[in-house]
């Protein structure tokens, strides 16, 4: 729903993307990805990246007046970049 959207994570080969997704409007809410200007030009890893798109989001989504959320992890396994978004997330301040 629009109170509690759908955190679902893409993760290519180089890059990590997350949407927040209302499925009842069937609309995307917001976005976050590791190819935004800020993240994207660091000479860091690809964990550590992760970690900052899940702060990323959870800063967006508190703008948007979001803080609970359904972690979709699209049937990666939750360990390496998906374990570190999460976890940005979680510290950014979102509940799942």
């Amino acid at each position: 729903t629009a109170e509690r959207p759908r955190m679902s994570v893409f993760r290519s080969n180089k890059q990590i993307y997350v949407q927040l997704i209302d499925d009842l409007a069937g609309r995307t809410l917001l976005a976050a990805s590791s190819r935004e200007n800020g993240i994207e030009d660091e000479k860091i890893t690809k964990i550590e990246k992760a970690a900052k798109v899940g702060a990323l989001v959870a800063e967006k989504a508190k703008a948007a007046g979001i803080e609970n959320v359904v972690f979709d992890r699209n049937g990666y396994l939750y360990h390496g970049r998906v374990k570190s978004l999460a976890d940005g997330a979680r510290n950014g301040g979102l509940k799942f």
